[in-house]
């Protein structure tokens, strides 16, 4: 069975720090390109980070940054999302999805992802 299982959400003050995990099950983790998306109230959902599955290179949103990085440990199956320097428009549900794609120009489209997790949810309060 596929699973996707996102943790280490929570609530944090502006300027603070949160780490996110994904779990991964089901599936050949090493050639699936892992990525990080977001959703905020009212807002669509958008592409926040991803690594790729050949080589590790990965690409941030504009938005993140500097702030944000994303890792993954073929070993274990997981992918994490370091978030630093957080702000309230970081708040927003977090979802953690997985393609077998490697194709740059498509990385932070969502419709291009097979699998996604449950969403973790991550406040950010001024």
């Amino acid at each position: 069975q596929v699973q996707l299982v996102e943790s280490g959400g929570g609530s944090v003050q502006a300027g603070g720090s949160l780490r996110l995990s994904c779990a991964a099950f089901g599936f050949p983790f090493i050639w699936y390109d892992m990525a990080w998306f977001r959703q905020a109230p009212g807002k669509e959902r958008e592409g926040v980070a991803v690594i790729y599955s050949n080589g590790g290179s990965t690409d941030y949103a504009d938005s993140v940054k500097g702030r944000f990085t994303i890792s993954r440990d073929d070993a274990k199956n997981t992918v994490n999302l370091q978030m630093n320097s957080l702000k309230p428009e970081d708040t927003a549900i977090y979802y953690c999805a997985a393609r077998a794609d490697n194709s740059k120009s498509t990385a932070f489209l969502a419709e291009k992802y097979k699998y996604w997790g449950q969403g973790t949810q991550v406040t950010v309060s001024s």
